[in-house]
C-alpha cells in the first residue's frame, strides 16, 4: 500500500526541485525530514511540507504505521511555463520563461 501527496504549479523550476528530492529518495519520512530541514535551498520549505502530508495522508487514509514510512517515489514534473518579456537595446525584447514545478510524493510501508 503507498499514500501519495502532489503539489501543483510550484514556482520553482523543476530542475532545481529535483535536486532537493534526489536527497530524500529511499530515505525513512523521520531522516528525509531531518535532512530537508537542513537544506539550505528554496525548494525544500514546500517538499518537506508535501512530505508531512503525504505521510498524514498515510497514517489517516490508509492506517499504515507512520514508524514503518519511507520515501519510495519523489519527482517533479514540469507545470506551465509564465512567459514575461525583458526590455533591451536597440528596441529588442527578450524572453524570460518562469517555469512551474507539479512535485509528487509516495510513501509507502516497509
Amino acid at each position: 500500500m503507498e499514500a501519495v501527496a502532489n503539489l501543483r504549479y510550484l514556482r520553482i523550476s523543476p530542475r532545481k526541485v529535483q535536486i532537493v528530492l534526489d536527497l530524500i529518495r529511499g530515505k525513512d519520512v523521520g531522516t528525509a525530514a531531518g535532512i530537508l530541514m537542513q537544506t539550505p535551498k528554496a525548494a525544500s520549505e514546500p517538499v518537506l511540507k508535501l512530505l508531512k502530508s503525504a505521510a498524514a495522508n498515510a497514517e489517516n487514509n490508509h492506517q499504515m504505521d507512520p514508524e514503518k514510512l519511507y520515501v519510495s517515489a519523489c519527482y517533479a514534473n514540469p507545470g506551465p511555463i509564465l512567459k514575461r518579456i525583458q526590455p533591451r537595446a536597440h528596441g529588442r525584447a527578450f524572453r524570460i520563461n518562469k517555469r512551474t514545478s507539479h512535485v509528487t510524493i509516495v510513501v509507502s510501508e516497509r
